[in-house]
């Protein structure tokens, strides 16, 4: 006869393979409660100190729309049509660009290195954004071999790094310009400037481009005798002086302001109240973490 074998005895949970119990676990982590209290009050306390250090920041929002070209689709294939007809007109008085090639443009320029630059010279920035370089008093740069004197280049990378953001909404198609930055009156004097600024220079850019048009086609019109070719000449030339009007009478040329920045009252960077509560809650789990494995070894 066969021996009957028996089952080995069922252990309890844990017994075996190191697992633990969701009582066993809760009794260790009761008993920790105090270690970890504390450890989450430490941890808050050190980030609520941090806070206090960091620099305040404001955040200015701005929101724009790009603005279309002016007359449309519909106008844009005539005179595209009427381009044509001149053999490679139209490519050299730019009529191919489409709204959305103009609105990233716009985009662009907004966040150009050249465009920064500029706003950064006209406006004297330097002294304020390297403020702890500048001695006012005798207007002066303090120059050391480790701080050289900042460059509008190491500015540009500075506003583009920790001051200003654009994002766009998918949607809607809306452009949301922010400059942080520790004084909120400079915060929204900066946003409302740099696209004051890209207003004006796409608008210039606009206008030039229109006389410099306008003058080779009225050379073109005067090297030809066929009625069909002046006509299109002077179909492009009319919409070319409608383009130079529009552009000197529209401030708001290439981005229309739907919500201009005001004077943040309330700081952006850092928040306290949500730091020490992260820093608390990190801390409570990675003590709670560090409790657990060390009584289950």
């Amino acid at each position: 006869m066969h021996e009957l074998v028996r089952p080995p005895a069922v252990t309890a949970a844990g017994s075996d393979d190191g697992a633990i119990s969701l009582g066993e676990l809760c009794r260790i982590l009761w008993r920790a409660k105090w270690l970890i209290i504390a450890v989450s009050c430490l941890a808050g306390a050190i980030a609520l100190a941090i806070a206090e250090v960091l620099p305040v920041k404001y955040d200015a929002v701005i929101l724009l729309s790009p603005v279309s070209s002016q007359g449309g689709s519909s106008k844009l294939g005539a005179l595209a049509d009427a381009a044509s007809s001149l053999g490679g007109i139209g490519g050299i008085l730019g009529l191919g660009s489409s709204e959305n090639e103009q609105k990233a443009e716009s985009i662009a320029t907004l966040q150009s290195e050249a465009l920064t630059e500029s706003f950064i010279e006209k406006n004297n920035l330097l002294p304020i954004l390297y403020a702890n370089q500048w001695d006012a008093r005798s207007n002066s740069w303090i120059i050391t071999r480790f701080k050289p004197k900042p460059s509008l280049w190491k500015a540009n990378l500075m506003f583009s790094r920790k001051i200003r953001s654009v994002s766009e909404n998918a949607k809607t198609g809306l452009v949301t310009l922010t400059i942080s930055w520790r004084d909120p009156a400079q915060a929204a004097a900066w946003a409302n400037g740099l696209v004051k600024l890209t207003n004006d220079y796409l608008r210039e850019k606009s206008i030039a481009r229109s006389e410099r048009n306008i003058q080779y086609l009225e050379a073109q019109a005067a090297k030809t005798d066929q009625i069909q070719l002046r006509t299109a000449i002077f179909a492009l030339m009319q919409n070319e002086i409608r383009t130079e009007m529009v552009s000197k009478g529209n401030d708001e040329y290439a981005l229309k302001i739907i919500d201009p920045a005001a004077v943040p009252e309330k700081p952006a960077s850092p928040q306290p109240v949500l730091l020490t509560l992260s820093a608390m809650i990190g801390a409570c789990i990675l003590c709670a973490l560090v409790v657990v494995v060390r009584r289950s070894a």
